[in-house]
């Protein structure tokens, strides 16, 4: 490893990819913050938190995010992975007081960050910005699209959004699997066991010379997906990464009548954020990330429920299960 953030950095290591691991039904998500460049009094900086399984993943660490995950009652510990669409401030400024948080409480695992191009660059001078006490050790990933992990259960995907820094966004997908009916089975004459794991992967089971063919005894669950993407204009890897969601969390920083305004400032508009979740078949669409010039949200609802039916308009602490 190379860095000039010296001995407080010997913990850390860089990566471009990691190789699956084996861990972890449903996806539960809460909106740590819904607000964009500046905070409210009702709305903090930019983070999601998604947890699934044994696996924290969250979504941007704006300023306050500590703050967001006491008042939502979830452990910081919980945190796995932070994926960062991209550097701006109010994206990532929660993330030194989160690193120096969990170092104080014994985190005692490793946290993944994963970012885009030049990652590696602001983490190490993060680390010689801030004097951190306590120390966890991290993994950087620095990617640039595609699978950026993947497990037994599910895989995180990335692609390149269209912003005015290296920006990207990010799906989380859960496997389909297949449910062994116990029932079909015992009329097979087949007791349970971990003889099951070759059905349950989709694949032929041998059972005392017996062939028996996922097929026969299985129904295939289809796996649920989340996306999120936040800062970009209209875009294929925005589409691409919606594509047959679930839920699609989305930017909406401005109502349509400041459409111009959002393609200069390489945003979207609430009308966009519809245009994305329709466009990619997806099944439901949260919009988030509203500029503080809106003290509700009835006007960008409307507008993306022009285009798409299914809309929410985030709100702080908000719960959504998947």
């Amino acid at each position: 490893m190379h860095t000039s953030a010296g001995h407080l950095l010997k913990k850390i290591t860089f990566l471009k990819r990691e190789e699956p691991s084996k861990s972890m039904t449903s996806m539960e998500v809460t909106m740590l913050g819904t607000t964009a460049m500046v905070p409210t009094k009702d709305r903090n900086h930019a983070a999601v938190f998604l947890q699934y399984k044994a696996e924290g993943i969250l979504f941007d660490c704006g300023e306050g995010t500590q703050r967001q995950f006491k008042l939502a009652g979830i452990p910081m510990t919980k945190t796995t992975r932070v994926l960062l669409t991209h550097w701006h401030g109010d994206h990532v400024l929660g993330l030194p007081g989160l690193i120096q948080s969990l170092g104080a409480m014994e985190y005692g695992r490793k946290l993944h960050i994963y970012g885009p191009r030049k990652t590696q660059f602001h983490i190490a001078k993060m680390f010689e910005a801030f004097v951190f006490d306590h120390r966890i050790e991290l993994e950087i990933h620095e990617i640039e699209g595609g699978i950026i992990h993947d497990e037994e259960d599910f895989f995180i995907e990335a692609l390149p959004l269209k912003h005015k820094v290296p920006c990207l966004g990010y799906s989380v997908v859960e496997k389909d699997r297949h449910r062994v009916e116990m029932a079909k089975l015992k009329k097979l004459g087949i007791p349970e066991g971990p003889h099951l794991k070759a059905l349950q992967e989709g694949q032929v089971m041998i059972y005392k010379d017996k062939e028996v063919h996922p097929e026969q005894v299985t129904t295939l669950v289809k796996g649920k997906k989340v996306a999120y993407i936040t800062d970009t204009l209209v875009c294929d890897g925005a589409i691409q990464l919606a594509r047959n969601a679930d839920l699609v969390i989305c930017e909406s920083s401005y109502a349509k009548e400041l459409q111009q305004k959002a393609i200069e400032h390489m945003h979207l508009s609430a009308h966009d954020a519809g245009l994305i979740a329709s466009r990619a078949g997806a099944k439901k669409l949260v919009i988030t990330h509203f500029s503080a010039r809106y003290k509700n949200t009835h006007e960008v609802e409307a507008d993306a429920r022009d285009v798409f039916d299914n809309v929410i308009a985030a709100k702080d602490l908000m719960r959504i299960n998947v």
